[in-house]
């Protein structure tokens, strides 16, 4: 008897975690000697617990399937549920029943790190209990922080999105030449600056905006902040600078908690906004020139407008190949790239060991960080500029872009 297989998205969603989703269940459709039903978990193991899934089958046959690889957003839901560290814990028996009782025999999910920690968890317990389950991992995170990847699916889309968003505010603030200005700009990026990191790319030459950039991996003065913003007026009267939301001083504080308190997500983490205002009314009080923060929040990751061809083909290739990882007896993995040339731009689909990859960061290269932490180097470039490549072709419908949208 074929066994049945079900997909489910968790955490933060970016503008191709849908064309993941795409590549698992087109791939499944396209393999009906090896398998049974392919479900969707509606927000992802929290809502499979609680009796939320669906069938896929039925957007092959209608079409929208096809909508959802431009959809950004989850569009099976989301959800921020921590499995029990306890792998005896009566939670698994609920879930390994739920499976035996829908013939589940191929589990697929599509997320971050601590989605990861959900697949090592699974995996283990299946393991331990003698479950024939294969479990896999497809990644995803705009803030490209896994380990054991060269990259992630969303990180593309996302840097994209920035360095043109980034340009455009540029352009925007050169219009006018007879005061100092200040314009910060704040990214995602809580302990990881790569998406920060991608503003550089919005510079036309050397010396343009954004001429300072600080990412969390260095730790961050506010005293020779404020030195370098007025140093840097002094030649460039229409300052952009960027920040990532996660910058903090050498005691591990971060900068937005020195404007107030901060709360705490699911997982535990801090729930990081504010940097670009404080750090403006600092420049506002101390400088006293012309300055405004804005920040980019859940824009960089549900635009879109700028999706990158090759950012939504491997998280297309990244799911299909989960799949044919599954069907060889793979479990406890996480699908992963391995760069093998930047010029010409080439990758292979690998796995890593999922167990491996939870529950830890990957950083922006110290070595990658330059100008005494306020820029990046061109080997920042040289790897970011492959992921940004080719346009995507968006369905539109009366002016607007058509999206799949689950009933």
């Amino acid at each position: 008897m074929k066994k049945n297989a079900i997909v489910g998205q968790s955490g933060g969603p970016t503008a191709v975690i849908n064309a993941s989703l795409y590549g698992v269940v087109y791939e499944v459709l396209n393999r009906e000697d090896s398998f049974g039903t392919i479900y969707g978990m509606i927000n992802g193991i929290e809502g499979f617990l609680n009796g939320s899934c669906m069938d896929m089958k039925p957007l092959e046959m209608s079409g929208e399937l096809e909508y959802i690889k431009t959809t950004p957003g989850s569009y099976l839901g989301s959800c921020r549920y921590k499995l029990p560290e306890d792998l005896d814990n009566s939670v698994y028996v609920r879930l390994f029943d739920k499976f035996q009782e829908m013939n589940i025999g191929y589990f697929f999910y599509i997320g971050g790190n601590d989605s990861m920690d959900t697949v090592s968890k699974l995996s283990r317990h299946a393991a331990k209990t003698g479950s024939d389950i294969k479990v896999i991992g497809i990644p995803k995170t705009i803030d490209n922080d896994l380990i054991e990847t060269d990259h992630t699916p969303g990180f593309g889309s996302a840097a994209k999105y920035i360095a043109s968003t980034v340009r455009e505010i540029a352009v925007d603030a050169s219009v006018y030449d007879n005061k100092k200005s200040v314009t910060i700009v704040e990214i995602m990026g809580r302990h990881a600056g790569w998406l920060t990191a991608a503003s550089s790319l919005a510079r036309k030459f050397e010396g343009d905006n954004p001429v300072l950039i600080y990412l969390p991996e260095t730790d961050f003065n506010p005293e020779l902040f404020l030195e370098s913003v007025a140093k840097t007026l002094e030649t460039t009267p229409n300052l952009v600078v960027c920040i990532s939301e996660g910058i903090h001083d050498e005691n591990g504080t971060f900068v937005c908690e020195l404007a107030g308190d901060v709360g705490i997500d699911a997982f535990g983490h801090k729930m990081l906004t504010g940097s670009g205002k404080y750090l403006e009314n600092l420049v506002k009080t101390r400088l006293g020139v012309k300055v405004r923060s804005i920040e980019l929040n859940v824009c960089q990751r549900c635009s879109s407008a700028m999706l990158s061809a090759t950012d939504q083909k491997e998280a297309i290739a990244s799911g299909a190949y989960g799949v044919k990882c599954a069907l060889d007896g793979e479990t406890g993995k996480m699908i992963a790239f391995r760069r093998i040339h930047s010029e010409p731009y080439t990758v292979d689909y690998v796995t890593a060991d999922v167990n491996v990859v939870c529950n830890r960061e990957k950083a922006v290269p110290p070595d990658w960080i330059t100008k005494a932490g306020t820029d990046v180097s061109d080997k920042f470039l040289a790897y970011a500029k492959p992921l940004i490549q080719g346009q995507v072709n968006i369905p539109f419908e009366n002016g607007l872009p058509k999206f799949a949208y689950r009933k």
